[in-house]
């Protein structure tokens, strides 16, 4: 037995000599020198590019979409038509914090988006990969000591991007998107659009509540100045600023309770000049009869501010939220929303109150973030490709080819 296993095994070593001597012979003598032993050449700037630009949802960086990061702030020389700002910022809420890890949750929801897969179906555009430059221009650091202070910080970096050149020639000022953080950087937002563009902005605000509250809706025996400033009253204040064009703005996906015993909450708000559109109205006009309201009220030529608070969701569908509310819409019919509004004219928006320590494990609320802001990228570089006369070249379509209908 011995003898025969000698022999067995004298025989596997020559045949595994003569694959050996057979596979030299299909192969050059570079695929047999190790790769740590052949002769380092480097790559061209081309080659390097080509080999490892590419990532994985699951690899690189945590910027929004896999996009270019520059901190913006510190880098005027640096010019983009489109900015992606993270605004960490969540002292101003009223009932459970947390939404200063919003940016960073958001950014990490959009992992899979990035320009290999960014085509928009519904747009018949990438919007990565058209004329806008596109970046993510990190984050403001805001102080959580100070509101004051916070607001201050806010407002002066939404006035130094707001007053840089764009890239793109067909642009008079870049456009910023804010990833919240807390409702309250509005205001700031608001400030900022208002000096850049020379007047007030309309505003089409998705939310569970008003945030148009009077300051003294929040009562309290220690009252200041500074508690004036809220997630709940920064439309107020907006709106006394003269940010706000009264009579072209809208509410959508309201569904909160009023304050005291009557409809005063209502009167202050008419006074701001909202329409008011109810969560309940899907049920009754569907998302194109919501659409339909939107586009009327506010046309394709105003400026308008798109603001989304991620509680005009469902919190059984987006828990990940600071002031949740029950009976939201969901985030196919918001984001049906969204798609059918994309002729208006978007001088800046936000995604507010995600806030990731509710979100369970699945990341969902994240997720709707991430998607909401690309379907907001998607609208604006669109609405840019109209302006410039270049829409007839993306109009959408479906998959069979033929032109499909938006609504």
């Amino acid at each position: 037995m011995r003898i025969l296993h000698s022999h067995v095994l004298q025989a596997a070593l020559c045949l595994g000599a003569v694959c050996g001597v057979v596979a030299h012979q299909h192969h050059g003598d570079e695929a047999q020198v190790p790769l740590h032993e052949q002769e380092f050449v480097q790559d061209s700037a081309e080659e390097l590019e080509r080999k490892w630009s590419f990532e994985w949802g699951y690899s690189g960086v945590n910027s929004f979409a896999h996009l270019e990061h520059i901190k913006c702030l510190t880098n005027p020389e640096s010019l983009f038509d489109i900015g992606i700002l993270g605004v960490p910022f969540d002292t101003a809420v009223s009932y459970r914090p947390g939404a200063r890890f919003g940016p960073r949750a958001i950014r990490a929801a959009s992992a899979r988006q990035n320009s290999f897969r960014g085509f928009n179906a519904r747009a018949g555009i990438n919007p990565f990969l058209s004329w806008a430059k596109i970046i993510d221009c990190g984050d403001i650091p805001t102080t959580p000591f100070d509101n004051a202070v916070a607001l201050t910080q806010m407002t002066a970096a939404y006035l130094e991007l707001g007053h840089r050149a764009p890239l793109s020639s067909s642009l008079k000022k870049p456009k910023i998107i804010s990833l919240g953080g807390d409702h309250s950087l509005a205001l700031p937002a608001l400030r900022g659009l208002n000096k850049v563009h020379g007047g007030p902005v309309a505003v089409l605000h998705f939310d569970a509540h008003l945030d148009t509250w009077h300051p003294s809706k929040y009562p309290t025996p220690w009252p200041s100045k500074q508690a004036e400033f809220n997630h709940g009253s920064m439309f107020w204040i907006a709106s006394n600023e003269g940010l706000i064009l009264n009579g072209s703005s809208v509410h959508a996906g309201l569904r909160t309770r009023l304050s005291g015993p009557d409809w005063g909450d209502y009167d202050d708000d008419d006074t701001q000049g909202f329409l008011r559109i109810s969560c309940d109205d899907i049920d009754d006009f569907g998302p194109k009869g919501i659409i339909e309201k939107i586009m009327k009220r506010m046309g394709t030529e105003t400026p308008v501010y798109l603001s989304v608070d991620i509680d005009v969701l469902d919190p059984g569908l987006a828990p990940g939220t600071g002031t949740p509310e029950a009976g939201g819409w969901t985030s196919r019919e918001l984001i049906r929303i969204l798609r059918g509004i994309e002729g208006l004219n978007i001088v800046g928006a936000d995604i507010v109150e995600v806030s990731p320590a509710y979100d369970g494990v699945g990341e969902q609320t994240a997720l709707a973030g991430a998607q909401v802001a690309y379907e907001i990228l998607t609208s604006i570089v669109k609405r840019g490709l109209v302006d410039m006369g270049k829409i007839a070249e993306v109009e959408g379509r479906d998959r069979t080819g033929r032109s499909k209908d938006e609504l």
